[in-house]
């Protein structure tokens, strides 16, 4: 048996009782959409009030946290790595992508003197709402039609965030389909040469063993989340060769579970 079958079986093992299990999900069902359209409506509402970001922030952070516990999915992160996110600056975080739990994994476990925000598409902005709601909560909007300006938006959007705030992209690209992590794409690597920051990988494990693509309802269980140390970047080389050094270092705390 290798380490990452028996991480994963590990994983699968339920948080709660069966019993508690279904009292918490009707919990969710019943009070869960009020809750969320309160987030949802917030920025349209409160983004220009001084101190905003850090109240919303939070919330979110708390309305993810409650999520997972009304799942019953659990999520693994020694002190030495919350620590050191905590203490974390002038950095991208990078992460792999295996299910839609992963983000929600992230927001429950990052402390909260750590900010980061995340990468949106600008299909999703296009909506008036949304694109107030996601501006109000910080996020970053990105035209992937242009490759070109996607990279000037986004290392523009970096070098204005403060030291403490990073944000968040999936080299992958996607949710990937291996059972280890997919090719990296550069991005990261590109933005973090133009912007001067390095790299804090991050490995998330075990999340797609709770809910694997094609499924709407997650398993209980457990999520393990592994911070790396900073990645540098080296520019004596290609920013291909940096990103395959990069998912190598990945690679390795992923295989070991």
């Amino acid at each position: 048996m290798t380490n990452r079958t028996a991480s994963s079986g590990r994983a699968r093992r339920p948080v709660d009782p069966r019993a508690l299990r279904w009292i918490k999900r009707t919990v969710l069902v019943i009070l869960g959409p009020f809750y969320f359209l309160g987030l949802a409506f917030a920025p349209l509402l409160l983004s220009g009030r001084r101190g905003f970001r850090g109240w919303y922030w939070r919330r979110v952070k708390r309305a993810c946290s409650s999520l997972l516990r009304l799942l019953s999915i659990r999520t693994e992160i020694s002190d030495g790595d919350r620590q050191a996110l905590a203490e974390d600056t002038n950095s991208i975080i990078v992460i792999n992508h295996r299910s839609h739990l992963d983000g929600f994994a992230l927001m429950d476990a990052v402390p909260d003197a750590k900010w980061f925000t995340f990468a949106a598409k600008k299909e999703l902005c296009d909506a008036a709402l949304l694109r107030t709601g996601f501006a109000g909560a910080g996020l970053v909007e990105i035209d992937r039609r242009s490759g070109k300006v996607a990279m000037e938006t986004l290392s523009k959007a970096v070098r204005e965030m403060p030291a403490r705030r990073s944000v968040v992209l999936f080299p992958e690209g996607t949710r990937t389909r291996t059972e280890s992590l997919g090719p990296f794409k550069a991005g990261a690597v590109l933005v973090a040469r133009e912007t001067g920051r390095t790299i804090r990988p991050i490995v998330i494990l075990n999340s797609e063993a709770l809910l694997p693509r094609g499924k709407f309802v997650p398993a209980s269980g457990t999520i393990g989340i592994k911070v790396l140390p900073p990645f540098a970047c080296d520019t004596s080389v290609s920013a291909d060769e940096d990103t395959d050094r990069l998912r190598a270092d990945m690679m390795a705390v992923f295989e070991r579970g």
